[in-house]
C-alpha cells in the first residue's frame, strides 16, 4: 500500500506545479465576467435566461460562453467577434434582426461608432 502512495506524490506535486505555472483561460459567464456591459437579467429559469447588453463603441466583452442562444438586436452597429481557435469577424448588426446561435465560447468588440444594444435569450440543456 505504501509503495502505491510512493508514486502518487511525485504525479500530484507535478500536476500542481503545472497548474501553478501554467495560464489557464477558461470562458466564464457573461454576467459575470461583464456585469457592466450585461446590464439586467430579464428572466432566469430552469429553461431559459433572458439578458439586456449594451455594447460601446470600442468595449471589448472578455472571453465568455453561451448555451444555444438567440440574439435580438435593439439597435444597429458593428462588433468583431473572435471564437475560440477561429479568426475573428466582422458583424454587421441591424436593429429589429434576430439571429439563432448554438453553444459557443468567444469574445467581442464593438468596431462601430453607436452603441449595440441586444436582447440575449439562453437555451438551458
Amino acid at each position: 500500500m505504501k509503495a502505491t502512495y510512493k508514486w502518487m506524490l511525485p504525479l500530484f506535486m507535478s500536476a500542481g506545479l503545472f497548474f501553478a505555472t501554467t495560464k489557464v483561460t477558461l470562458a466564464q459567464d457573461p454576467v459575470k465576467v461583464a456585469p457592466n456591459l450585461y446590464q439586467k437579467v430579464l428572466i432566469d429559469n430552469d429553461q431559459v435566461r433572458v439578458m439586456k447588453v449594451a455594447i460601446e463603441p470600442g468595449v471589448t466583452v472578455p472571453w465568455h460562453s453561451h448555451p444555444n442562444h438567440v440574439v435580438y438586436a435593439e439597435s444597429s452597429g458593428k462588433v468583431e467577434i473572435t471564437e475560440k481557435d477561429k479568426a475573428p469577424q466582422v458583424v454587421d448588426i441591424t436593429a429589429g434582426d434576430a439571429m439563432y446561435s448554438p453553444a459557443v465560447t468567444h469574445m467581442a468588440k464593438n468596431i462601430g461608432a453607436t452603441t449595440i444594444r441586444l436582447v440575449i435569450m439562453e437555451i438551458k440543456p
